[in-house]
Order: C-alpha cells, then structure tokens, then sequence
C-alpha cells in the first residue's frame, strides 16, 4: 500500500504543519512531471536506436531523478543492483540465487529502514529503494523461473519468466527506468526488454498512439492532487494527536476518519496516476487489444479509479489500489506458499511480508493484522448474503440504493480504521486515537465474527441432503 518519493537531496521528515502536508506533495508531483521529458526524449529521438543506447539513456535519466533526490544517498541503489547482477551471474538460475537474493535486498531494506526510521513520515532514500527491493527479488524468481520446463510453469509464470541471462545493462535500465524508479508501479524485467524491442506500441515498429491515453491519466492526476492538496489541509494526520480532535463526541472522530481516508488516499493515487501516465507516453503501458480489439494502455495502472469511488466492498478497495504490487505478492510470496497446504497461512506470511516491507514501526503491523480479519470476515458476510435467499432477495430489490448508502459508510469508516495506526507508525500514537474511538473497530469486527456463524444457521436453509443425514 504504501508509496514513497522524496523532492530533496537529503531527507527530511514531513513536518506536522499543514502547508506543509500539501507542498510536500506537490513537491513529489513535480518530481515525477519532470519523467515525462523524459518520456518524449525516447519517443522523438531514442526509439528507434540500438538497444545499448536506450538503455544507457534510461539508467542515466533515472540516476539523474535519483541523484536530484538523494544526492550521494544513490549508492545504496547502485549497491543493490550490481550486487543483484552478481548473483544471477555467479549461482545461476538455483534455490540458492532465489534465496541469497531474497535475503540481501530484504536486509538491506530493513537495515536502511533502522538507520533512518524516525516517528514521522521521513522522505529519504528507503523510499523508493522499498520499490526496488521487490523489482530485484522478482528479477531473481523470473531468471529461476526460465529455467524450468514450460509444463512446470503456471500462466503468470510464462509471461514474465527469462529465458536468458540478462547483461548488467539491462539490468540497470529496467532499475533506473524513469517511469518506475520513484514510486512503481512493478512490472518485469521481460516487459522492459519488449519496451526496448520496440514491441510495446499499437502501431508494429514505431512510437505508440498513447499520447491522449497519457494524458488523461496525467489529467485525472491533477484533479487527484488538488483534492488533496486543498482536502489534505483540513483532514491532516496530525489532527488525531491534538486535545481537539479528543475533545470531539466519538461521532465526530468516526466521520473524521470516514473523511480523512477518502481525502488521503488521493495523495498516493495522484502519484500513481502522474507516473502512471509517463509509462503510457513510453510504451510501457501498452497491454494488448481487449476483446472488443481496443487497444489497452493499463499495463502499469497501479489503480483502478471507477472501482475505487464506487466499490462498497473492502475487497474492492484492496483490488482497486497498487494494483501492481499487491499483484507482485500474489504472484512471487502468496502463490508460492502453496506448500503450505493452507489458504489463510498463505494469506497471513503474505500479509506479514507486507507489512515488513513497509517498515520497522508497529503502525504497519496492526494495519495489516486488521486488512487479514476484515477481510475474512467480509467474505463470510458476502457468503451469508450469497447462500441466503431472504438475504439475496433484498440485495437485489429497491431497497438495495439504501443498503448500499449503509454499507458505504461502514466501508470507509472501516477502511480508515486499519489506516490510521499505518499512518502514524509508532503505538503511542494509533494507540491514543483507537483509545479515544474505544477501539470500535476490533469490536466491529470481533462481534461480527462471532455472531455470523449464528446468523447463518437463521437465514441460510438447510439442505436436505444433511437432513436425511441426521434422521
């Protein structure tokens, strides 16, 4: 979930100032703006050049963005990358390059995470290195993965697996690539050798038709920034911690939140939408005709804006925002977990990766610890309502635009809830505000997996298969 971008050469901890909520995300647009440069320098000038000179142009660009950020702090990427090169050259395509990989970029991670980490949201080199992090370590499966046979390799695993030995050139330009370095979105290292090929347009052997496409993703961008910038102002992170913000009924504190999740979402979706666009403008995004044979540019949508704003499903969020990370963790962490022989084992080391990934501080453990229970509970209600026909019937007659109107208040409410500890890290603080709220949230969702065992045995018939059973 989280996504990370600094506009400094040194890092600076964000502030609990509201102006300063807001020029700091502009300062992060302004960032990923200057990539579209960038973006028409490759489509004008570069596309059709030898791939040698395209990838020197993306590493060096990205090294550029980098540079301007992090200043000499680019040597922890740089580090990374050579060392990741190292171990596809020197253990090949084994368990032992899978896992020695793994373990570095991991600890690098986190090492970087415990020399930096501060209780506030700091801008700094670890931001976009957690990006990175998963780009290398998928690098290493997909170079594992093209070496098996083409029976043993599932459908995801064929369209991004490598059948050969990438140069360090390529590997420093699928790193560095502009259009993913600062905040994602993930895609493969066999995506970017189609990009290079010249593959990735919808007119075979020039420049893609994706200049409206991007920007209307850049434009959708821009609305995303100013709702934040403006809303950002009023619903700020620091709020919660004020004698204010306690004072208030517990009502007030619930729509607080209600309203600050929408508004503060936005702020990575902006992100995201802007970035996404330079990789539309590249090529990047390109993804194939769709069953009408309309070209499709959402190879690299890291959300889904319809579902997002109108899904009353917390499953829906989840699907609808970074798309390609949690895409990513299905693919290289839950699927590969199936020798568990456990489902919600699977789920639960995923969701632990997941908050390791993002950080040291508690905040992302409970987040994620709570996205496991509500979501669980929410599939349990989606089969209650699914298998009973009192309870179907309303879903499906007028009453349904009242019903929806209900459920959306419980959804983002509950979507706030998780996010608030994910949002001010350290316990002191997402401890403060669940107290001030009764931790209304656990009890939501502790009673409502309690009592929905009962409720089904009211409303879901039995069968009578299992009636002839009993008798």
């Amino acid at each position: 979930m989280q996504m990370k971008l600094s506009s400094a050469s040194t890092a600076q901890p964000l502030q609990p100032d509201e102006c300063h909520v807001g020029q700091l995300n502009l300062d992060r647009s302004a960032c990923l703006i200057i990539c579209y440069p960038f973006a028409l320098v490759y489509r004008w000038f570069l596309f059709h050049q030898s791939a040698t000179v395209v990838h020197l142009f993306h590493t060096f660009s990205g090294l550029a963005l980098a540079t301007f950020n992090f200043g000499s702090q680019v040597c922890h990427s740089l580090l990374c990358v050579v060392i990741q090169f190292l171990l596809l050259r020197l253990m090949g395509r084994t368990v032992t390059c899978v896992l020695s990989s793994f373990i570095f970029q991991m600890i690098y991670l986190l090492m970087g995470y415990y020399y930096t980490a501060t209780d506030e949201y700091d801008i700094k080199w670890t931001m976009p290195h957690c990006v990175l992090t998963l780009k290398l370590i998928g690098l290493a499966l997909d170079y594992y993965d093209g070496g098996k046979e083409q029976s043993q390799m599932s459908a995801e695993q064929k369209k991004s697996a490598l059948s050969s030995t990438p140069s360090l050139l390529e590997v420093f330009g699928f790193s560095y690539f502009y259009g993913g370095f600062l905040v994602g979105p993930q895609f493969t290292l066999l995506s970017y050798q189609k990009l290079v090929s010249r593959e990735m347009s919808d007119v075979p052997g020039q420049p893609p038709s994706s200049v409206v496409p991007a920007l209307k993703r850049f434009g959708l961008g821009l609305i995303t920034l100013t709702i934040f910038t403006i809303g950002g102002v009023h619903y700020s992170d620091s709020y919660f911690l004020t004698d204010e913000f306690e004072a208030h009924p517990f009502w007030y504190k619930c729509v607080y939140i209600l309203v600050w999740v929408k508004i503060n979402l936005y702020k990575y979706i902006s992100c995201w939408l802007i970035t996404e666009g330079v990789c539309v403008l590249s090529g990047l995004g390109y993804n194939g005709k769709n069953e009408k044979g309309e070209h499709q540019w959402d190879a690299c949508a890291n959300v889904r804006v319809w579902l997002f704003e109108t899904t009353p499903l917390f499953t829906g969020t989840i699907n609808s925002f970074n798309i390609n990370t949690n895409a990513w963790v299905a693919r290289h962490v839950f699927k590969r977990l199936r020798f568990l022989g456990n489902k919600l084992l699977s789920q639960m080391f995923t969701l632990l990766f997941l908050a390791i990934w993002h950080g040291l501080h508690s905040g992302y453990l409970i987040c994620f610890s709570l996205e496991f229970i509500i979501v669980n509970v929410e599939k349990q209600a989606q089969s209650l309502v699914r298998d009973s026909p009192l309870l179907a019937s309303v879903a499906q007659s007028h009453l349904y635009p009242f019903v929806y109107v209900i459920q959306q208040l419980i959804h983002w409410l509950f979507m706030g809830y998780p996010l608030v500890p994910f949002c001010l890290f350290t316990y002191d603080k997402w401890l403060k505000v669940y107290s001030s709220i009764y931790f209304c949230g656990h009890i939501f969702f502790l009673v409502a997996f309690l009592v929905l065992p009962y409720l089904r045995k009211v409303f879901v018939p039995r069968k009578r298969g299992s009636e002839k059973k009993e008798d």
